[in-house]
C-alpha cells in the first residue's frame, strides 16, 4: 500500500514512509491510494478474535510492505498487552438501544492510548532501521499528549515536544504530561487556544530552516497510523453486536474529526454502518459544516469537554478530499482559500455525500450535565463530559430502534471528576495504577504563543536527523 497526499502534489511514500512524515511537504494529509475492503464472508471470520489479532487482520492491507504480518501482529500484542481491560475496548450496554465503547482502559486513561502504544512501537520499529533521529512536535487539546508522551517516553531516537494551551486542560490530563520526566520529553505550555498550538505544529513542518536540520514527526491525528490503529475499534463493537449481519450507528464525540474518520474508514472497508454522528460541544464548526455547509473558524469557548474545544479540524480534510473524488489540485485550492480567510462553503456535492453517512449534533453545557446524570441515574454508570456529549446525540439522534447505536466512551470519568460531581454529586477517583499522579513531581515549559520562541526551544533541545 502507498500514501498520497490530499492536496496533490507531494511524492507518494509507503507506511513506513508516511507514519515517520506526519505531514505531507505540500500540507496536505497522506491517505491511502484506495481503501482495502473485506467481503461479508472475512468480516463474519473475524468474529470472536482476540483483540489484538483482530487489530492485525484489519490493519496489515495497510503495513503491507513495510511489516510482515508476524511482525505487526507481535507489535499489536505488545501493545494491547498494557491495557488493564483484557478486552482492550469492551462494549457496555446501557438500555435497549443505546451501548457504549469503553476506550479509556489504556495507561493514560484515553481513548488516544489505543494508536498511541501502538504508535511508539512503530516508531522504535522504523527508526531501528536507520541511523535518523525523530523530533516529535504535536499539540493536544488534553489526551493526545499524554497518550503520546507515555507511548515514547525514554525511547532511544525519539524525542517529544508537546503543546498544550496554558490553562484549558483539566489538572488530571495536565498532570498525565508534565510528571513525565524522561529526558526525551519537553512539556511546553503556550498562551492561547489548541488551534494556536496545532497552528505552530502545522508551521514547523513547512519550515525548511526547521525540516532541514531535524526529523520533524508527527503523533497527533494528522499522522494515518493514527487512524488506522482506531478503525479496529469500530470492527470490534460492529461484529460483537452483529455485524457483518447487522447495522450499527456509531456516535463520535469529536473536534479535530480523527475518530469519526476511523469510522468512515471502517464502512468503506465493509464493516455495515447505518450512521456516523459527530458530536460536538459548542465548538461546532463540524456540526455547522455537516448540517448547513458552513465550514468557518469560530473563536474557541472553554467547556467542561476541553478536548474537543477546537474549531479547525485537521482530519476533515481527508473527507473532502474523497468527497471531492480525490481530486487533490481541487481541494487544494479549497483549503488554500479556507487558510487565508478561516471560512469555507462546502459544495452541495461535498454535502450531499456526507449526508449518506453523516449527521451531526451540537451539545452544550446543560445537556451535557443532563447526559451524565442521566447515565449515573437510569444506568449506574459514570461518564466524561465528551462521552456525555456522543451519549446525549445518540439519543436524540432519530435512529431507528432496530439499530444498536454505540456512544464511543472517549475517557475515564476521573479524568474530569470536577464536571462529574457537579452533574451526579459523584467524585470518580482515578484507578490505583494512576492513584499517586497528585504526589509526582511536575516539569513544564510555559513560552508565549510565538512561533520563534517555540522553534528556538526546540531547535535548542532536538537531536538533529543523522
Amino acid at each position: 500500500m502507498d500514501y498520497i497526499s490530499t492536496r496533490g502534489s507531494a511524492p507518494a511514500l509507503d507506511f513506513e514512509g508516511a507514519t515517520l512524515a506526519g505531514l505531507a511537504s505540500d500540507g496536505g494529509l497522506y491517505v491511502p491510494r484506495e481503501w482495502p475492503r473485506f467481503s461479508e464472508g472475512e468480516i463474519a471470520a473475524m468474529a470472536g478474535l482476540p483483540y489484538a489479532e483482530l487489530a492485525a487482520k484489519i490493519m496489515f492491507p495497510f503495513v503491507e510492505g513495510s511489516l510482515t504480518y508476524d511482525r505487526l501482529l507481535e507489535l499489536t500484542t505488545q501493545a494491547y498487552g498494557r491495557f488493564a481491560h483484557k478486552a482492550v475496548t469492551p462494549l457496555k450496554q446501557l438500555d435497549e438501544q443505546q451501548w457504549v465503547l469503553e476506550l479509556f482502559h489504556g495507561p493514560t486513561l484515553a481513548f488516544k492510548d489505543v494508536a498511541l502504544q501502538l504508535l511508539g512501537l512503530l516508531f522504535e520499529e522504523f527508526l531501528g532501521r536507520s541511523e535518523r533521529n525523530l523530533t516529535i512536535v504535536g499539540a493536544t487539546s488534553g489526551d493526545t499528549g499524554s497518550a503520546a508522551i507515555d507511548a515514547v517516553a525514554g525511547r532511544a531516537k525519539v524525542d517529544i515536544f508537546m503543546l498544550h494551551p496554558k490553562g484549558r486542560v483539566s489538572d488530571v490530563q495536565r498532570r498525565q504530561m508534565t510528571t513525565v520526566l524522561a529526558p526525551n520529553v519537553h512539556n511546553i505550555a503556550i498562551e492561547g487556544s489548541f488551534d494556536d498550538a496545532q497552528a505552530t505544529v502545522k508551521r514547523m513542518f513547512n519550515d525548511k530552516a526547521m525540516t532541514d536540520r531535524f526529523a520533524i514527526g508527527a503523533v497527533n491525528s494528522i499522522n494515518w497510523a493514527r487512524l488506522m490503529a482506531q478503525v479496529v475499534y469500530y470492527f470490534a463493537a460492529g461484529l460483537q453486536l452483529g455485524a457483518p449481519h447487522r447495522k450499527v450507528a456509531f456516535s463520535v464525540p469529536t473536534g479535530n474529526f480523527g475518530d469519526v474518520f476511523a469510522g468512515y474508514v471502517a464502512a468503506q472497508m465493509g464493516l455495515p454502518v447505518e450512521k456516523l454522528i459527530v458530536a460536538t460541544n459548542v465548538n461546532d464548526i463540524l456540526h455547522r459544516a455537516l448540517a448547513e455547509g458552513d465550514y468557518s473558524q469560530g473563536t474557541v469557548t472553554p467547556t467542561a469537554a476541553p478536548s474537543m474545544d477546537i474549531q479547525v479540524s485537521s482530519n476533515f480534510e481527508r473527507l473532502l478530499f474523497d468527497l471531492n473524488g480525490r481530486d487533490g489540485k481541487a481541494l487544494a485550492e479549497q483549503m488554500a482559500g479556507f487558510e487565508a480567510t478561516k471560512a469555507m462553503q462546502l459544495t452541495n456535492a461535498q454535502r450531499e455525500g456526507a449526508a449518506a453517512l453523516f449527521s451531526s449534533a451540537r451539545t452544550d453545557a446543560d445537556e451535557m450535565a443532563q447526559a451524565i446524570r442521566w447515565a449515573w441515574e437510569n444506568c449506574g454508570e459514570l461518564i466524561d463530559p465528551h462521552t456525555a456529549c456522543g451519549l446525549f446525540a445518540a439519543r436524540n439522534a432519530g435512529i431507528d430502534a432496530s439499530v444498536p447505536v454505540v456512544t464511543l466512551a472517549t475517557a475515564h470519568p476521573a479524568k474530569f471528576p470536577d464536571a462529574v460531581e457537579r452533574a451526579t454529586g459523584q467524585r470518580s477517583g482515578l484507578p490505583a495504577r494512576v492513584g499517586d499522579l497528585f504526589e509526582r513531581e511536575e516539569k513544564c515549559v510555559d513560552l508565549t504563543g510565538d512561533y520563534d520562541s517555540i522553534a528556538d526551544f526546540v531547535a535548542q533541545h532536538a537531536s538533529p536527523k543523522i
